[in-house]
């Protein structure tokens, strides 16, 4: 019989996945937050700069995220028709939002 072994050079590396630092947009669904991405695309025949956003779908295990975070986020095997990042990390937390404080201050004159 012929075993093989597995060896370092043997075993394949992951390859560098994909990473975006996006802003949280949503946090509605259960373990699902909605993260915006904005980058910077040149114009091909101008080559002015504009802004480009777009938004991601991405798994939140532990429902840490808020609206307003800034967060990272890493590409990962497809979870839903639309779902295929996962949170790694909160980089800020955003600012909280009172609600009742905003209409109180809008009331006072």
């Amino acid at each position: 019989m012929n075993v093989v072994q597995q060896t370092d050079s043997n075993r394949r590396e992951r390859g560098q996945r994909d990473q975006r630092i996006g802003t949280v947009v949503s946090d509605k669904g259960d373990k699902t937050i909605r993260v915006n991405y904005e980058f910077l695309v040149k114009h091909p025949k101008y080559g002015k700069y504009f802004r480009r956003s777009t938004t991601l779908a991405t798994h939140d295990e532990k429902n840490e995220a808020r609206k307003g975070d800034l967060v990272e986020v890493v590409a990962c095997r497809r979870m839903s028709k639309t779902k295929c990042w996962r949170l790694t990390r909160i980089v800020k937390r955003g600012a909280e939002i009172d609600v009742a404080a905003d209409i109180a201050a809008a009331a006072l004159p």
